[in-house]
């Protein structure tokens, strides 16, 4: 057996079993996209400004020869049919430590076959889909999802590079071909025509609305029961229909965060945030914002909600009070 085979052996019996390798090269091509997206305004304050960080893997590790590509599936149901909800990456324990705990495993297999090898998990700039893509997990979606035959797009990604050098993977294709259903059900227009999504807008993505800390009035009707990320794209896509569930078990969704008590969220102190919420992939945030959507949900709901707002003495929240007094005409 060699050692590619070792590799994807061991993320088996982990329960991982959609990994792809590529080399380890600087994403010249890339280069024009990435300078359009500046141009055209569409980077958002989560990006690294820096283009050459996204581009050059060697900045991470100069020897460098091969880059792994791991999907970890996450989804335990089907059902989107809640009224007030959390995105479904965020149901259970948060990823970044989830994945980081799993890809430190793998890494140390790689390390004690005599060989380097360093992970990340949303702790670099490069193109993590771009690189799943490369690597034959899956390909990129008109959306900017990567999609993966047998999960779909409920997948996180984390990469390993390592100086290993290994048989890279064929790279997958797009397979949209006409079918335009994420980018007409898209609430906020976010998703536009464009090659691989390359015109696509994440600035007024719903999934970042949600996390912004400073939150325009026009959006607060948008939000129409998300407290924390978008599936809208995802649910409808043809792709996600007939997959596979998740079996990894952290991921499994924490009854608080399916059955939502917006009430206890919106009165929410430091102990209830610590104890259920900063756990999981919508904590990171902080209690604030989960805060702030549940009080916009709750009145989208139920305007009567207001008076529970006047209780909270959060400058931060308090100023959303009166936002929404004035926006609702209360």
């Amino acid at each position: 057996m060699g050692k590619k085979e070792e590799i994807i052996e061991f993320c088996k019996k982990n329960g991982l079993d959609t990994i792809g390798f590529s080399e380890c090269k600087i994403f010249h091509e890339l280069n024009p996209y990435f300078e359009r997206r500046k141009k055209l305004g569409l980077e958002n304050e989560f990006e690294q400004q820096n283009i050459d960080n996204r581009l050059n893997p060697f900045l991470y590790m100069p020897e460098g020869k091969t880059i792994i590509s791991i999907a970890f599936p996450y989804l335990y149901s089907l059902d989107f049919n809640e009224k007030t909800h959390f995105s479904k990456y965020t149901l259970g324990r948060d990823y970044h430590v989830v994945l980081t705990e799993y890809m430190n495993k793998i890494c140390k297999f790689i390390e004690a076959m005599g060989c380097k090898a360093l992970c990340f998990v949303d702790s670099n700039a490069l193109p993590e889909r771009y690189i799943a893509c490369n690597s034959g997990v899956g390909f990129i979606g008109k959306n900017n999802a990567l999609i993966t035959e047998k999960y779909g797009s409920y997948v996180f990604l984390g990469e390993i590079i390592t100086d290993l050098i290994i048989q890279p993977d064929k790279p997958l294709l797009q397979k949209c071909g006409n079918c335009h259903i994420c980018l007409q059900a898209c609430p906020t227009n976010s998703i536009v025509k464009g090659k691989s999504g390359m015109n696509n807008n994440p600035n007024i993505c719903l999934s970042y609305i949600t996390q912004k800390k400073s939150l325009e009035d026009h959006w607060f009707e948008k939000l129409n029961g998300r407290l924390f990320g978008c599936d809208t794209c995802q649910s409808i896509c043809p792709y996600n229909k007939g997959i596979e569930l998740s079996k990894i078990s952290e991921f499994k969704p924490y009854e608080h965060m399916r059955n939502i008590d917006l009430e206890a969220l919106i009165n929410m102190d430091n102990k209830l945030f610590k104890d259920k919420y900063k756990m999981t992939s919508a904590g990171w945030r902080g209690k604030s914002i989960l805060k702030r959507n549940a009080i916009i949900n709750a009145i989208n709901i139920d305007k009567s909600k207001i008076e529970t707002i006047e209780k909270d003495a959060s400058p931060y929240i308090r100023d959303y009070y009166y936002r929404l007094l004035k926006f609702f005409k209360l």
